[in-house]
C-alpha cells in the first residue's frame, strides 16, 4: 500500500476506511491541503468544491456493504455539468456558464458514494493533445514539470498524478483520456462507444466523443465504469492461458521510441510466456483516418459553438477558431463520407476480432514532449505534437471499441511507456479484468513521481 493516502489506489484507500484508519473526511482534507499546495504549480483544477465535499464526507458513514467509491475523493474535466457550478470548457466564452443540473457521469458518481471536489483544466474545449491552455496554464507532466502532462485531459491527469484527487473523469475523443494517462504513469480507460452517457457534457464531436475514467491502476478503473456504465454485466475473469493476442502488421508500430518499442516487446513476451497466443493481424488501411477523423470532428463542433461565435468569437483562442473555420469549409457530402469511412473502419475492425481476444500496442509513438513544443521527430520524419501524442489512440474512437492505456515500463528519460489493449465492442468487462491481471502479474516499475 502507497505511504501516502494522496496516491494510494481507490481500493487501498476504501480498505483503510472500512478498517477505521482513514475516514472520508481526513482523506478530503488531504487532498484539499495538496490542492492549496501544488495546484498553482500543477495548474490541475479550475474550480473547487471544498466545502461542500467536507459537507459530505461528515455525513457518511461506512461499512462493508457499502460501494468501495463511498468516501472516494474525485474530481471531473470542466466540460462535465456539476449544478451550481461554471462550466467554462476552459475557455472564456463560457465563464458565466452556471450548471442547472450535474451531468449523468457526476450522478452516477455521487450516487456511488464519491465525493466531488473539483474541475479540472484542460484544453480549450477539447480541441488538442497537448493541454495547452492561455487562460489557465498549461498542466506540467508530474515526472518532469518541464514536459507535457498531455490532452485534452491535461488537468485531470495531472490531478492524479500530482497526488490531488483518488480518480477522474475526462472526455476522450482522439485519446483525450488514454495518452494524458500514458504519459502520466496513469491508467486511463476509453469505454465502447455509448457505455457512459455523455450528457450534461459539452461536447466536441459527438459521433466521437467518450467519458473516460482516470485511474492509478485497472482495478480502480473497473470500480468507475461499474458506477458508470449503462448497462454493467457480470464480473470477468481473466485467464492468460489461450488468450488470443492481436499484434497489428502495420502502423501502430511504426514511427516509434525504441524504448517505446522494447517495453511492449517485453510485456508481448509475459504474455506469451503466460500462455497468451500472440498473433499478427491486418488492421484497415491507416492512410485517411486522420482526415475523416478531422473531417467530422469539426463540422460537428461548429454545430456547437457557432451560437457562440457571432458574439463572442473573439473570446475563442486562435487555433480553435481555425479549427472551427475549417468546420464551417466542409461539404455535406464531405461529411457524410467521412462517416461511411467509419462505419467501414468498424466492420472491418470487429472482423479483425473474429480471430482475437484483444489488441496491443503502444500507448503513444512519444514520451511527454516538452511544453512548448510544436513538432517532434521520430524515424527522421516530423509531424505535429498533437498529432504523435494521439497517433494510435484516434482510430478506436472512430471504431468505438473499449480502450485502456496502462503503465509498462520507464523511459531512460525518467517518464512513463505505456501500453494500450483494445477489445472487442461491448467487452469492457473482459478488457479491464485483462489488465488488471497484467498488471498485477506483470513484473515491472513505475515509480511514485516527485511531486512535493
Amino acid at each position: 500500500m502507497s505511504s501516502q493516502p494522496a496516491f494510494a489506489t481507490i481500493g487501498e484507500l476504501a480498505e483503510q476506511m472500512r478498517q477505521g484508519e482513514l475516514s472520508a473526511s481526513s482523506l478530503v482534507e488531504c487532498f484539499a491541503d495538496r490542492i492549496k499546495t501544488l495546484n498553482p504549480t500543477s495548474k490541475a483544477f479550475i474550480s473547487l468544491d471544498i466545502d461542500r465535499a467536507r459537507a459530505r464526507a461528515e455525513t457518511l458513514t461506512i461499512d462493508s456493504a457499502d460501494s468501495l467509491l463511498k468516501g472516494i475523493p474525485y474530481a471531473c474535466k470542466d466540460l462535465f455539468d456539476v449544478k451550481g457550478m461554471v462550466t467554462s470548457g476552459g475557455s472564456r466564452v463560457l465563464a458565466n456558464n452556471i450548471a442547472q443540473h450535474d451531468a449523468e457521469a457526476v450522478t452516477r458518481m455521487n450516487q456511488a458514494g464519491a465525493i466531488f471536489i473539483g474541475k479540472n483544466n484542460l484544453h480549450e474545449f477539447a480541441y488538442g493533445a497537448t493541454g495547452e491552455n492561455a487562460l489557465y496554464g498549461t498542466a506540467p507532466n508530474p515526472y518532469d514539470r518541464s514536459r507535457l502532462a498531455g490532452g485534452s485531459s491535461s488537468g485531470s491527469a495531472a490531478a492524479l498524478g500530482y497526488g490531488l484527487c483518488a480518480a477522474a473523469l475526462g472526455t476522450d475523443t482522439g485519446g483525450s483520456v488514454r495518452a494524458p494517462a500514458a504519459l502520466c504513469g496513469l491508467v486511463g480507460f476509453k469505454p465502447t462507444f455509448g457505455r457512459i452517457s455523455t450528457e450534461g457534457v459539452i461536447p466536441y464531436s459527438w459521433s466521437l466523443d467518450h467519458v473516460s475514467t482516470l485511474t492509478r491502476n485497472a482495478a480502480d478503473a473497473t470500480l468507475l465504469f461499474n458506477a458508470l456504465a449503462n448497462k454493467v454485466n457480470p464480473p470477468a475473469t481473466a485467464n492468460l492461458e489461450g488468450l488470443r493476442v492481436g499484434i497489428p502488421e502495420n502502423f501502430f508500430f511504426d514511427r516509434a521510441d525504441p524504448e517505446i518499442l522494447d517495453s511492449i516487446d517485453v510485456l508481448m513476451n509475459f504474455l506469451s510466456d503466460g500462455g497468451a497466443r500472440l498473433k499478427p493481424v491486418t488492421m484497415p488501411s491507416m492512410e485517411h483516418t486522420r482526415t475523416v477523423s478531422l473531417t467530422v470532428q469539426m463540422p460537428e463542433a461548429l454545430s456547437y459553438h457557432n451560437r457562440y461565435l457571432e458574439q463572442r468569437g473573439e473570446l475563442y483562442s486562435q487555433d480553435f477558431r481555425a479549427g472551427l473555420a475549417l468546420g464551417q469549409c466542409l461539404l455535406a457530402e464531405q461529411y457524410i463520407r467521412a462517416k461511411r469511412f467509419i462505419e467501414s473502419y468498424r466492420r472491418d475492425m470487429d472482423s479483425v476480432f473474429e480471430e482475437i481476444d484483444l489488441l496491443i500496442t503502444p500507448a503513444t509513438p512519444v514520451i511527454a514532449p516538452k511544453i512548448g513544443t510544436v513538432e517532434v521527430t521520430v524515424d527522421g520524419q516530423t509531424e505535429p505534437a498533437g498529432n504523435a501524442i494521439t497517433r494510435y489512440t484516434s482510430f478506436f474512437n472512430m471504431t468505438g471499441h473499449p480502450a485502456i492505456t496502462l503503465p509498462c515500463g520507464m523511459h531512460s528519460e525518467g517518464l512513463p511507456i505505456a501500453a494500450q489493449l483494445i477489445g472487442k465492442h461491448h467487452g469492457d468487462e473482459e478488457l479491464i479484468a485483462t489488465a488488471t491481471l497484467i498488471e498485477s502479474s506483470y513484473d515491472f516499475e513505475v515509480p511514485l513521481p516527485v511531486t512535493n
